[in-house]
């Protein structure tokens, strides 16, 4: 079973930036792509950005891209997301997930392609 812990969340003034890290605990995090989702108050869940399992390709949506950057160290177990530039309309609460596929090729960006999930953590944005 494969934990993971999101840290680095907090309150931040526009234009701020943050950065998020997600511990994985087991011995699949390296063979595993991983995501990072995140959910505004009263809105569903939306895809913010995944990177392979090797680290060698990685995908943001629209509304992040140039503003945010998703890495990992498969020597620490972690993930990150560094995000800059930061808007109001990026509150949220931000989860990091696990692919549940071995070694995949392609990049998911589906929730339903991920197992395993963070417990989140907050992030607000003032304006």
């Amino acid at each position: 079973q494969v934990q993971l812990v999101e840290s680095g969340g907090g309150l931040v003034q526009a234009g701020g930036s943050l950065r998020l890290s997600c511990a994985a605990s087991g011995r699949t995090f390296s063979s595993s792509a991983m995501g990072w989702f995140r959910q505004a108050p009263g809105k569903e869940r939306e895809f913010v950005a995944a990177i392979t399992w090797r680290g060698d390709n990685r995908y943001h949506a629209d509304s992040v891209k140039g503003r945010f950057t998703i890495s990992r160290d498969n020597a620490k177990n972690t993930v990150y997301l560094q995000m800059n530039s930061l808007k109001p309309e990026d509150t949220g609460v931000y989860y990091c997930a696990l692919d549940g596929s071995y070694r995949r090729i392609t990049i998911p960006t589906m929730g339903r392609e991920f197992a395993s999930w963070g417990q989140g953590t907050q992030v607000t944005v003032s304006s």
